[in-house]
């Protein structure tokens, strides 16, 4: 089978340049003619993918080739985009950054050339003018498998400035120029200690900022000739991902998986939560900021990443819902956190109260911890079974003491040796490995059996 599917990668030369500005911006203005657009981002990062959505009003989804594997980009994209007039696929840092010393693995150009897409290339222009032609032709002749389409021009200074880049990369590139976009223009996106704020920690002002953007490109843009650029996309022949062929789906009952969402928990992938559902579950979202119990015949929690630092006081306030929290794992029930989750899971959080169920305290720190990881689930738990390999990723300016528990969830080799991280207590997996389940169905296909397994179990 094959689908016809306009589409279009927006990449860098490096980080900063302004992908996410222009990305988000044409996915905006191309919604505003009234075209369904699938947003996309490749890599592991969440935030950039919640201000797609907001412009595309339908899910933003990652493309992480080093997570869910260079076999399922292509499968995935055609599993996001079913149904869109046009996709939009931000990159990850510069062109072809990948996965540190894994040559192409994870970075924009594989995952460009898995999906049979044109390049637009993000320049920033600030300090530069002829030479600009030079940096263009580095990157459109660097690896001939990459089709380096055309050029967005930004932080252009003047009409002047524009007039000799436009002038320089017709002479010199041969790529064409689809927009300049101008200094002056640039959209205020708030930004703090991992990155962007999380667009829905800003309800009214994120939606501002997108429209602002959409409106930015769309008058510094040629959108017409991205259309046409996308619509030369060739068709893809990869069968579309299907969450059902992934999983086997429990008999019996449905179990009630409560998943935490709301502002303090925003960090999620979409395919995740279709993955438990496929494999049986009931999947029920919850906030813990507002929430004071767990949703009725909760079943297993599941509390993925986000920003609690930031909401340390409200979480700590809720002392229902850390309740609630501690006494379905002390019953039993599978509970799963995932480095907010796992903060949340702890004893304290920057000196206030969290839900006890883990004993360790958590506290900021100056330090970023980043980077993907190949790591071995060191001992069997509701989640992952003793012996599993997977593949996720860190990020995060928190560290807990202590870093592993006296039974550890995951074990991976690192420059100076072993490491262990993370905590497994009884029913409890918590980690601050983030993981795309994709890569790993049996995951959440266990994470189901062992939930319909405890509801079996229960009175009434």
């Amino acid at each position: 089978m094959s689908s016809v599917i306009p589409r279009l990668v927006v990449a860098a030369p490096s980080s900063g340049a302004g992908k996410t500005t222009v990305a988000t911006g044409l996915i905006a203005a191309l919604a505003a003619r009234g075209l369904k657009v699938s947003p996309h981002k490749v890599g592991p990062d969440y935030i950039d993918p919640g201000y797609h959505a907001l412009a595309a009003g339908r899910p933003g989804r990652n493309l992480d080739a080093w997570m869910s594997g260079p076999e399922r980009i292509a499968p995935l994209f055609a599993h996001g985009a079913a149904g869109a007039d046009v996709a939009v696929v931000e990159g990850v840092m510069g062109l072809y950054d990948g996965a540190a010393g894994r040559g192409e693995l994870a970075s924009t150009a594989q995952v460009a050339k898995l999906l049979r897409a044109p390049v637009v290339l993000v320049v920033d222009a600030s300090s530069q003018s002829r030479s600009v032609a030079a940096l263009v032709h580095g990157f459109a002749s660097w690896d001939p498998e990459v089709r380096l389409a055309g050029v967005i021009l930004n932080k252009v200074a003047s009409d002047r400035h524009e007039t000799l880049l436009r002038e320089a990369l017709e002479e010199g590139s041969g790529v064409p120029v689809l927009g300049a976009v101008r200094r002056a223009g640039a959209v205020d996106t708030p930004s703090r200690h991992l990155g962007l704020v999380p667009a829905v920690e800003r309800s009214a002002e994120a939606l501002r900022a997108v429209r602002e953007m959409g409106e930015l490109v769309a008058r510094s843009v040629d959108l017409d000739a991205v259309l046409a650029l996308a619509r030369t996309a060739p068709p893809l022949t990869d069968r579309p991902w299907d969450a059902a062929a992934e999983v086997e789906p429990v008999a019996g009952p449905r179990p009630r998986i409560a998943l935490a969402g709301g502002a303090a928990f925003s960090f999620s992938y979409a395919e995740n939560a279709e993955l438990l559902a496929a494999a049986g579950a009931e999947v029920v979202p919850f906030d813990p900021l507002h929430d004071e119990r767990l949703p009725e015949r909760t079943a297993a929690l599941v509390i993925g990443g986000g920003f609690p630092e930031v909401y340390v006081a409200e979480l700590s306030a809720n002392a229902a819902l850390r309740k609630a929290v501690a006494e379905l794992a002390a019953s039993g029930a599978p509970v799963v956190g995932e480095c907010a989750g796992l903060l949340y899971l702890g004893r304290e959080l920057d000196g206030l109260p969290m839900c006890g169920v883990l004993d360790a305290n958590a506290r900021m720190t100056p330090r970023l911890t980043l980077g993907y990881r190949e790591a071995v689930a060191l001992a069997d738990s509701p989640l992952a079974a003793a012996g599993s390999r997977v593949r996720g990723h860190e990020f995060h300016r928190t560290a807990t003491d202590p870093a592993a528990g006296p039974s550890p969830a995951w074990g991976w080799r690192t420059p100076a040796g072993p490491h262990t991280e993370g905590h497994l207590h009884g029913s409890v997996h918590a980690s601050y490995l983030h993981l795309h389940w994709t890569g790993a169905p049996a995951l959440p296909s266990r994470l189901v059996r062992h939930a319909a397994t405890w509801a079996a179990g229960q009175p009434g």
